[in-house]
């Protein structure tokens, strides 16, 4: 017994050992919090998949450089070189005259050894443009799922084909984290010309500046946005008409295909409506498909400024691949008229969709960009 009882029947108790609590405390988190985690590894995929997340992203990151000591370092490639100064000269821009976050992201390089860094995995329902969604911390519910592994991106796509699924796979050579690490400027993008390069860069900050849980379709198309007419912007700024007038034309044929793809997809759900099945299923999805390919080898696709008409010749066609181009280019011209409004002020743009998206009630951001108040 621990105490002894005294004349009033009370129990006088010691006062505890508070140096034994804490090894009893500390035993149980050095066994339990282990078995714990061995217990996720094993029975949970998802476990496995934020771990090999995380240790790609610890790689990445013990293999920053910074840019500007490579910038002044003679050794870097004259390409290299004139690239990474782009990078700089793009991210100062961003920051001082777009009033976007730019933190410590993209003030480091790596190499990170290939051309592709990640695949990312889109699905849908083959009878409905219902997306296949998965779940994250932090982010939200998303309707695509990177992988640094491969063989398991292909071999994920091909278990939801089995499933019924139509799916997506395609590469990603960047993504942010928000701005919670400082991501750095990675290998995979520095392949693109000049005007593509200070667009990603100005992308990838607008996700820092402004980024809404479980909204994926409304944080890329106005981190789209704010990239090509950010880009547009600063290439100005530099006396380059060229790539200033390259960045407008992309936006211009960004916004030609949003209206492709948004009457796809209402003709789509248009048709899936009937609720067709089996081989009905199949002729209403080849009819649908046949039309927008013509549309994108024909008309629209030779309208365009900056994209090869060829391309989408070869590009595959299915519901997830409407979902996941649509995810990008989403009600673009709300995000315009936006702009123009604010007299083609970018950084007025900016501020003004922040506070109409923070400030009105409502699930949907895409109904703040209708107000003409708060801005």
């Amino acid at each position: 017994m621990s105490g002894q009882v005294g004349q009033t029947g009370q129990i006088e108790r010691r006062p505890p050992n508070w140096g034994r609590v804490a090894r009893r405390l500390l035993a149980w988190v050095g066994i339990g919090v282990p078995t714990v985690l061995v217990l996720a590894f094993a029975t949970s995929a998802d476990a496995r998949y934020l771990a090999r997340a995380g240790v790609e992203e610890a790689r990445i990151l013990l293999k920053r450089h910074s840019i500007a000591k490579l910038v002044a370092d003679p050794r870097t490639a004259p390409a290299l070189r004139q690239r990474l100064a782009l990078v700089l000269a793009a991210r100062a821009f961003a920051g001082d005259s777009l009033g976007l976050l730019v933190g410590e992201t993209f003030t480091t390089y790596v190499d990170v050894g290939r051309d592709t860094l990640l695949l990312v995995l889109s699905a849908a329902h083959r009878d409905r443009l219902r997306v296949y969604t998965w779940q994250y911390p932090i982010v939200g519910t998303v309707p695509y799922k990177g992988f640094f592994d491969f063989a398991q991106a292909r071999a994920a796509a091909a278990e939801l084909e089995r499933e019924g699924y139509d799916t997506y796979l395609r590469p990603a050579g960047a993504f942010s984290t928000l701005g919670y690490f400082s991501d750095p400027l990675l290998s995979t993008i520095m392949e693109r010309d000049t005007m593509e390069l200070a667009a990603t860069v100005i992308h990838e900050l607008a996700h820092s500046t402004l980024y809404l849980k479980s909204q994926t379709a409304f944080n890329e198309s106005f981190a789209s946005f704010v990239g090509y007419r950010g880009a547009q912007a600063f290439f100005r700024s530099r006396g380059d008409t060229l790539d200033a007038r390259r960045a407008a034309a992309r936006w211009r044929d960004e916004r030609t295909l949003d209206q492709l793809y948004a009457e796809l997809a209402r003709r789509l759900d248009s048709a899936y409506a009937e609720r067709p099945t089996g081989p009905a299923l199949d002729r209403t999805r080849a009819t649908l498909f046949a039309w927008a390919r013509a549309q994108l080898t024909g008309p629209v696709g030779q309208s365009l400024e900056t994209y090869d008409w060829r391309w989408f010749a070869r590009a595959s066609l299915n519901n997830a691949v409407v979902i996941a181009q649509r995810l990008y280019r989403m009600n673009l011209n709300l995000f315009e008229d936006v702009y123009v409004h604010s007299r083609a002020d970018l950084k007025e743009t900016i501020r003004t969709i922040q506070i109409r998206v923070f400030t009105l009630p409502g699930q949907d951001p895409y109904e703040a960009l209708y107000s003409r108040g708060g801005g």
